[in-house]
């Protein structure tokens, strides 16, 4: 059985070293990927932040200008614009304002929804459509990139945990910028490695257009010009004794042009607006750039017009310094967006969660903790399998094969140096390390979101047990027996568990591992299975670590469980309540919800349901029959700023759970 079975491997790995195959099999993912995508992005009403990324991105088109979502580059949103604009819609700018740290975006954002009503829901979900090529773009990025490193299998495994990752599917599905952001970073670093291993003029330009792309999706990925550099600088160092002055000028040469491309593909994104403005001309709102501590915990006035209106002359530390002087070789509204999103680090306003633990900053691992809950465990054990095999030998990575020549036999084997695999993981690290960093508040693991794709890159090499079954290469000595007897009798007898086979040793050096290759299978199954079992609502996901995503809010809250996707679904479960029922939907987002013709009331207080919630029948006796449709983020929010977390043990026991409507929303009746 064994041995039949690693000839099906082998066979099926051997299948997908065949470019046609390959290209096949990731033309079909792609398919059901975005067939997932659409879907989820037609049942999903509108998350906290999607109308305000729509609105500002119709405002960019008809007035030119960016100052409407700052904090956000303007790709991403004028993209999901242009279907809205061709299928027309009604328009509201009333809710406009500007000034030093203006955010008009959400009230304007409400009245757009209003001004739409209904329809808005088809506007937002082709908004959504018309989103989906950058996830793409991320799927191919990373078949090209596995196939590059460690072969076309590998390839295809990539872009198989890009297509299946239950938060790529949840925010791909979106017009925010985090699944486009984590797809472009992906593919300029990709384009990135490509000129290390071929430095040619025409591959350092289109790195460049491709970082000025990336740049125009996320502002995190600014760190990209401060990195490649020294990245570099690190590739080619082991090089440098076969490199002459020539060599080193004409890189440097490149790596300036493309940097340069870089910031004019950002500039010509915002139509140049404010671009190279003197660096004291700026009004900053942050701590960081006016220099001036505002307080921690201060928050935001109640009336931010007034606000505006009422600031003083502009706070700008490099005003009357030499600095100031300085052209910044951005658009204006690029700079004036990491200023006010800084200032939402230092003073958010309102406190972070974690764990049922409630405070006004946030935690330095609260994105290492969130990544091991929200990603499926059939990913992370691939990885350490992935880990353990190359600690081991067992993987030998194809290296450079498709940028500097080509494999001969399907079968050659080009050894990579460990700075191949630099360039892939030292951005994530560093990407996911300033994220952490940023303690003023801790709400939303998306942010990290692009630490992410190079971590699926690195782990499809696990795929070359398809074709060879695990095995120890000769070690030296004393790391010799301490590897194979701690790990061979440790991880792979659990390894045998699992997968039933048998162990059998050749000699005293060496053991080989038939099932390898079933675990691989089995894990990837389990991978796609954990993320499918609650699609489509993966932006709730969590592992089976902590039971799935039913014990989510016990332990995260905010986009990562609860971002208001799931009114469409509330509404059809207070719509099947009979007539003698009284229901009531406490839900969060940032328009009202009776604009799109549903009806919600109430507060949580025990006489929330002393009207008829079904249009003002006061006639209909009052019964005992309620329905209580909220939120998991107002539930936890508002028992946490009555009493903490007895007021919620305390409602709980006043209710009880119905059937539920969505992992984001709960349906409680009167006990």
């Amino acid at each position: 059985m064994g041995t039949k079975l690693q000839a099906s491997f082998k066979a099926l790995y051997a299948a997908l070293e065949i470019p046609r195959v390959a290209r096949w099999t990731v033309a079909n993912l792609l398919l059901i990927h975005t067939g997932l995508l659409a879907y989820s992005a037609y049942v999903h009403s509108p998350t906290l932040n999607e109308p305000a990324h729509l609105v500002a991105g119709l405002s960019y088109w008809k007035f030119g200008r960016f100052d409407v979502y700052n904090v956000n580059p303007p790709l991403v949103k004028m993209v999901a614009a242009l279907p809205v604009m061709a299928a027309g819609c009604d328009e509201d700018w009333s809710g406009f304002y500007e000034g030093p740290g203006a955010r008009p975006e959400m009230p304007m954002g409400e009245n757009f929804v209003a001004a739409n009503g209904e329809r808005s829901f088809f506007l937002f979900m082709i908004a959504r459509w018309a989103c989906i090529p950058f996830s793409w773009i991320g799927a191919v990025v990373c078949y090209l990139w596995a196939r590059d490193l460690y072969g076309r299998p590998s390839g295809v495994m990539a872009a198989a945990i890009w297509c299946f990752e239950p938060n790529i599917l949840a925010h791909a599905a979106l017009i925010t910028s985090d699944a486009a952001g984590t797809a472009l970073g992906l593919a300029a670093c990709y384009t990135f490695w490509r000129w290390l291993k071929q430095p040619t003029w025409s591959q350092a330009a289109l790195t460049g257009v491709v970082l000025g792309l990336a740049e125009l999706t996320k502002t995190t990925l600014i760190l990209f010009y401060p990195l490649w550099p020294f990245m570099w600088l690190v590739y080619r160092w082991p090089d440098h004794t076969r490199m002459v002055a020539r060599d080193w000028l004409r890189e440097v040469t490149m790596l300036a042009l493309r940097m340069l491309i870089g910031l004019y593909v950002l500039n010509l994104g915002y139509g140049f607006e404010g671009s190279f403005q003197q660096l004291k001309e700026y009004h900053f709102v942050s701590d960081l750039f006016t220099g001036k501590e505002q307080g921690v915990g201060s928050q935001a006035s109640a009336n931010p017009r007034s606000e505006i209106r009422n600031s003083k002359s502009p706070s700008n530390r490099f005003a009357d310094s030499l600095l100031g002087n300085l052209p910044v070789p951005f658009p204006k509204n690029y700079l004036l967006g990491i200023d006010i999103q800084q200032k939402d680090f230092e003073h958010y306003g309102r406190p972070s969660y974690l764990r049922g633990v409630w405070q006004d900053h946030g935690w330095w691992y609260y994105y290492l903790y969130a990544a091991v809950i929200k990603v499926p465990l059939g990913f992370w054990a691939l990885g350490l399998m992935t880990l353990v095999a190359r600690l081991l030998g067992t993987l030998k990575p194809y290296g450079s094969a498709r940028s500097t020549a080509k494999l001969t036999t399907n079968s050659q084997r080009l050894t990579a140096s460990p700075r191949e695999e630099f360039i892939l993981l030292f951005p994530a690290i560093v990407i996911f390390t300033v994220v952490s960093s940023k303690t003023g508040f801790s709400e939303h693991f998306r942010y990290v979101l692009p630490a992410l794709a190079p971590l699926f890159v690195a782990t499809s090499q696990i795929t070359q047990l398809l074709r060879t079954p695990a095995s120890f290469r000769r070690l030296p000595e004393k790391r010799s027996r301490l590897l194979q007897n701690w790990i061979s009798r440790g991880v792979l007898t659990t390894t045998i568990w699992w997968s039933g086979q048998k162990l059998r040793s050749t000699d005293k050096e060496n053991r080989v591992l038939v099932s390898s290759g079933t675990l691989v299978a089995l894990l990837g199954l389990w991978f796609v299975a954990s993320s499918l079992w609650i699609y489509p609502h993966s932006l709730s996901y969590f592992n089976e670590s902590i039971g799935g995503p039913l014990n989510g809010p016990r332990h995260l809250l905010g986009s990562n469980v609860d971002w208001g996707q799931d009114l469409l679904y509330a509404s059809t479960r207070a719509n099947r309540t009979t007539s003698d029922e009284y229901y009531q939907i406490v839900y969060t987002c940032m328009f009202d919800p009776a604009d799109v013709g549903i009806s919600v009331l109430g507060d949580l207080d025990g006489s929330v349901f002393a009207d008829d919630p079904h249009g003002g029948n006061t006639k209909e006796p009052r019964t005992n029959k309620c329905l209580l449709i909220i939120s998991l983020n107002v539930l936890h929010a508002v028992c946490y700023a009555r009493a903490g977390t007895s007021e919620l043990e305390s409602f709980v026991q006043q209710w009880r759970v119905a059937d539920p409507v969505s992992y984001s929303m709960s349906c409680f009746v009167r006990r």
